[in-house]
């Protein structure tokens, strides 16, 4: 999988001054495109698109030092449709404009290319199974926040504050299979899964129940069926769930012959100590992680 990932990462370079179609990147690296923003994010740590325009404006900016070509030449040959939309992002990269750029010989940013590789230490091993699961809902409360990728969210912090407690009750009734009890779901993630995008999050729980069930101001989600890969963790909150979500992606998706498809992400906590800080922060809990999948 690293292998093609660095082929794409290859015709990126190759295509810096072309249309670079995300289809093409994710047929070189033998995935779907969906699956492949994900991955790419994931081991980057930015955006697809963030890097690619990072490193165009990178070597653009070398251009507008060289001064063989004009400032219009080299906007037009890096995509921008004019010299001001080049300047505009060319000083969001480099924190100086393009023309002052090439009178003054200002030192600019440098975007270095990207390749990956394989760390396996062998020093620990991933709790995970695979269920085939039939089609159910998500039924609960739902809110629009921003993602955090460190830390306690704020925002579900407080959305689950405001939620009344005889609701959480009754909805707790509702849950008939796995993962059981009260769950926190995320859908609709941006692909970038770039900070301060935004999501849909569900403080709910997974039933067949049709529907709400009569319980007024809940959100029913149905989800089809499909494969799961369910991953299970132990440690202190927030840092072990943040870190499992990204050990899967970094570490199990390239050694397993599955890779992610559309669908919500599931996480089910089960706090077993109380923390030192607010909202649970430092306590000790387990967790099972529920990412849908698809084989490769």
């Amino acid at each position: 999988m690293l292998g093609r990932l660095n082929q794409a990462m290859e015709h990126i370079e190759e295509h810096l001054d072309r249309r670079i179609e995300i289809h093409d990147l994710a047929r070189i690296a033998w995935t779907s495109e969906y699956h492949f923003r994900r991955m790419f994010s994931a081991l980057a740590g930015i955006p697809l698109a963030e890097y690619i325009r990072r490193r165009r404006l990178t070597v653009a900016g070398a251009e507008v030092l060289a001064g063989e070509r004009t400032l219009l030449e080299i906007a037009v040959r890096y995509g921008y449709t004019s010299g001001e939309a080049f300047a505009r992002a060319f000083r969001a990269v480099h924190g100086v404009g393009p023309g002052e750029a090439r009178r003054n010989g200002a030192r600019l940013q440098s975007q270095p290319r990207m390749s990956f590789r394989l760390i396996v230490e062998g020093s620990s091993s991933m709790r995970y199974k695979i269920v085939e699961k039939e089609a159910f809902r998500v039924v609960g409360k739902k809110a629009r926040v921003p993602l955090v990728h460190e830390g306690m969210n704020p925002h579900i912090v407080e959305f689950i504050k405001g939620i009344d407690k005889g609701l959480i009750a009754r909805l707790e009734e509702l849950s008939d299979q796995e993962p059981r009890g009260i769950v926190g779901v995320s859908d609709n993630l941006a692909d970038s899964r770039a900070e301060g995008t935004e999501l849909d999050y569900h403080h709910a729980v997974v039933t067949s129940a049709e529907g709400p069930q009569g319980l007024e101001g809940v959100d029913s989600l149905a989800v089809p069926a499909g494969t799961w890969a369910v991953f299970e963790n132990a440690g202190t909150l927030p840092v072990a769930l943040q870190g499992l979500w990204r050990d899967v992606f970094t570490q199990w998706f390239p050694s397993n012959p599955y890779r992610s498809r559309p669908g919500p992400e599931i996480l089910r906590v089960q706090v077993l100590g109380e923390g030192t800080g607010a909202a649970g922060v430092g306590a000790h809990a387990e967790a099972e992680l529920w990412i849908p999948v698809e084989r490769a």
